[in-house]
Parts: structure tokens; C-alpha cells; sequence
């Protein structure tokens, strides 16, 4: 039965989702902002091709590393404070780390922004969260699949408009960046509205904070399980191509900050197309379950493609024909929150935003050496896909473990079912 004096009205619920998106599409806005540029930023203050990819390695390292530590702690200060302080507080975070970047003169100098940055950064977890806290647990996989939608929109005009802005200066995106953020900080400041009410918060320990135990509550979870490696698999394989595409696509087609942002524009759209407008009808005839293992067979495909392609025009082709990839996350976000009770979503959230900020320290460590080792090899080279075949086997172990897990679970409830059946 579900207590509707512990959830709010359905009205309110309907009203505060556009907030959330928006609050969201303003935040990956600023984000896709630097994609393009970054990399060609942290070149600037190396001397070759290998040094570059060590580095960036590196600076993506860092913020993964602190937001490893720092997500599950603002998550379970979210559930005893609400979400909304938390976002605010994720924006002047965001907000830091844009505008030191953009001023750094040294290589150190963008480890250090990327630590603070990613010790005050959150909002990932905090909105899935705050879209738990206002959806009705069959609204869930729908209302997570809108919020990619508004991260695809955020990846279409970022990247674009990082990489026009690059070509004209390095510095400049950080700078817009900044900009954006402080504006979506007065708009939550403003108008976002708060998804926990008083009633169901609770006290804040530092047992909840620990990122270990968190991912082990998450694990505990009933019906979850194998999907935390499922996950772990998936997100790591999602960060490795996040720190090789820019660099991958440079070496291998010679593409700079401008085509690199189209690249990234076209998985936004494709991911809006998919969460924002086909991922609703998907549900309506097919399970999150389902969803989740056409949609990492998808993804697998996708990455060898990728990785085995010899001209740019078949990377946009790739990304086109990826439509079931883009469903994966929201899937499994929707099996991982309905298992997780009202008053430790922000834990449950902050645990698998933990768990991907362990994936993002892990990816630069796995995809970073990848592509130094072929920084080397001519231009269109099949052996520079390296870091993206090393994908597609991640994806591979994550489908054989959703496999056997949702299999396990169909076998568990049959049997459960033979047993409560009255006898003749």
C-alpha cells in the first residue's frame, strides 16, 4: 500500500518535475561545455601525444577520486536535509571548478580544481534522488528516462557550443561554463522547490557517508545483487569512452574541438530521441529488465563499431544505430531505486553515483595507458580503438551477469509461486 500522506500531491509531484529538468539540462549544459576542450587544454601544458593522454588521464582521475568520497556523503546529507541545499551547494562546486580551470597556469593546478570540484559535486546523485522522492515507484523508469532526455539536450548544445567557443580560445568555454552555473544556482535558489518533506528525512551519520558501506546496503538490496556489478561493469565502460573519445577521434581522424562537439551533439540527440520520447512507449510494452539486456547487446556492438571504424562518418553512423544503448541506464536505475525505501533514496542514489564516481577513478587508470601505448600508430589505424575494444568486452561481462541474474530471479519467483500454490 502506498502512504500518500508521505508522498506529496500528485499535482505537486507533476509541477516540481520540470523544475528538476531544468535544474538538471542547465547542469549538463555547463558540463558539455568543456568536453571538447579539455583534453586540447591539458595538451597545452604537455609536450607530446603520449603525455597528453597520461595527463588527462590523470585530471579526470582526480575528480572521479573525490567524488568516489564525497557523493555518498552529500547523498545522506541530502536525506537529512533535503535535496535542494545539496544542489545549491553542488552548483558552487561546479561554479569553482569552471573558473579556476579557466585561470590555471600549470598541470597541478587542474588536479587540485578537479579535487575540490569533485568533492562538492553531487548533483547527479541528489537529482535521481529528488525524482524518486516525486514519482510513484511505476513512474520511476519513465520520469529517470526524462532526465537523461535533459542530459542528452545538455550534450547536444555544450559540446557544440564548447567547441566553437575552443577554436576561438581554450579558456573561453570554462568561462561560459561558470556563467551557466551561476545562473542555474539563482534559479535553484529562486524557484527549484524542495522533494523532501520534514517527515521523511533522517538523522545524518557517518555510517551512512561511507562509501564502502553504502555500496554494501546497496548490494543488500532485494532484487538487486548482480546488478551492482552490472553497473560497476557499465559505468566503467561509459568513463572510458567519456576520457578516449576526445583524444581516440583526434588521433585516429585528426578532429579538434569543432568536430569533436558535433560528435558529442549527435549522442545527445540520440539520447533525447531514445529517453525523452521513445523510452516511455519501450515500457509500455517491454520491462526495465528487458530494456536492460537489448540495451547492453546494443551497447557491446556499439563500442567494437566504434572502435573498429576507419573513417568519422562511421562514428556518427554508430551513434544512430545505437538506439536500444541509450535505454540501459535508466532501466536499471528504476530496478535499483523501487528496491530502495522512501527515506534512503538520497543513500541509495548517492551509493550508485558513488559506485560510477569509482568507475570514473578507475576508467582513466584503464583507457588512458590504452591510448598512450597507441598514441604512436598512424592516423586510422584499426589498433587505436584499443581503449574501445576494451569497452565492448565491459559490456559483454555486464550482459552476462544481467543475463544470469535476471534469469536467477525468474527461476526464484517460479519456484516461490509452485510453492504457495494450494494442493489438489
Amino acid at each position: 500500500m502506498i502512504d500518500f500522506k508521505r508522498l506529496l500531491t500528485r499535482r505537486d509531484r507533476t509541477a516540481a518535475m520540470p523544475f528538476i529538468m531544468l535544474t538538471v539540462l542547465i547542469d549538463l549544459l555547463s558540463i558539455g561545455l568543456i568536453i571538447p576542450v579539455l583534453p586540447a587544454l591539458v595538451g597545452s601544458f604537455t609536450g607530446s601525444q603520449a603525455d597528453q593522454a597520461f595527463w588527462y588521464g590523470v585530471v579526470t582521475f582526480a575528480f572521479g577520486f573525490a567524488n568516489f568520497f564525497g557523493s555518498p556523503i552529500l547523498g545522506a546529507l541530502s536525506d537529512a536535509y533535503g535535496r535542494r541545499p545539496l544542489l545549491l551547494l553542488g552548483f558552487c562546486g561546479l561554479g569553482l571548478t569552471f573558473f579556476a580551470t579557466a585561470y590555471a597556469t600549470a598541470l597541478w593546478m587542474l588536479i587540485a580544481v578537479r579535487l575540490i570540484g569533485g568533492a562538492m559535486q553531487a548533483n547527479a546523485a541528489v537529482a535521481n534522488a529528488y525524482v524518486a522522492d516525486i514519482s510513484l515507484p511505476e513512474e520511476r523508469a519513465k520520469r529517470f528516462g526524462m532526465l537523461g532526455a535533459m542530459f542528452g539536450v545538455g550534450f547536444i548544445v555544450g559540446p557544440v557550443m564548447g567547441g566553437l567557443l575552443g577554436a576561438v580560445n581554450l579558456q573561453l568555454p570554462f568561462l561560459v561554463a561558470g556563467i551557466v552555473t551561476l545562473i542555474n544556482f539563482l534559479y535553484g535558489f529562486f524557484l527549484l522547490p524542495e522533494s523532501l518533506p520534514a517527515d521523511r528525512r533522517r538523522p545524518f551519520r557517518l555510517k551512512y557517508a561511507n562509501p564502502f558501506t553504502s555500496l554494501r546496503a546497496l548490494t543488500r538490496l532485494h532484487g538487486v545483487g548482480r546488478l551492482v556489478a552490472v553497473l560497476a561493469f557499465n559505468g566503467l565502460a561509459q568513463f572510458a569512452l567519456y576520457t578516449c573519445w576526445v583524444l581516440y577521434t583526434t588521433f585516429k581522424f585528426g578532429w579538434g574541438p569543432k568536430e569533436n562537439g558535433w560528435s558529442l551533439a549527435a549522442v545527445g540527440i540520440m539520447s533525447v530521441i531514445v529517453q525523452g520520447f521513445l523510452l516511455g512507449r519501450l515500457l509500455k510494452r517491454y520491462s526495465p529488465r528487458h530494456l536492460a539486456i537489448a540495451g547492453l547487446i546494443s551497447s557491446t556492438l556499439a563500442y567494437a563499431a566504434w572502435g573498429a571504424a576507419s573513417q568519422g562518418w562511421m562514428m556518427y553512423a554508430v551513434i544512430m544505430l545505437n538506439v536500444l544503448g541509450y535505454t540501459v541506464t535508466a532501466a536499471l536505475q528504476s530496478i535499483i531505486s523501487g528496491a530502495a525505501e522512501a527515506h534512503n533514496q538520497g543513500q541509495t542514489m548517492g551509493a550508485v553515483s558513488s559506485l560510477n564516481s569509482l568507475m570514473a577513478v578507475l576508467a582513466p587508470a584503464c583507457g588512458a595507458p590504452l591510448l598512450a601505448a597507441v598514441s604512436h600508430l598512424p592516423s586510422g589505424d584499426w589498433r587505436i580503438g584499443a581503449p574501445l575494444y576494451f569497452c565492448a568486452l565491459l559490456q559483454a561481462a555486464s550482459l552476462a551477469l544481467a543475463f544470469v541474474h535476471f534469469r536467477g530471479e525468474s527461476e526464484s519467483t517460479a519456484a516461490s509461486s509452485q510453492d504457495q500454490a494450494p494442493e489438489a
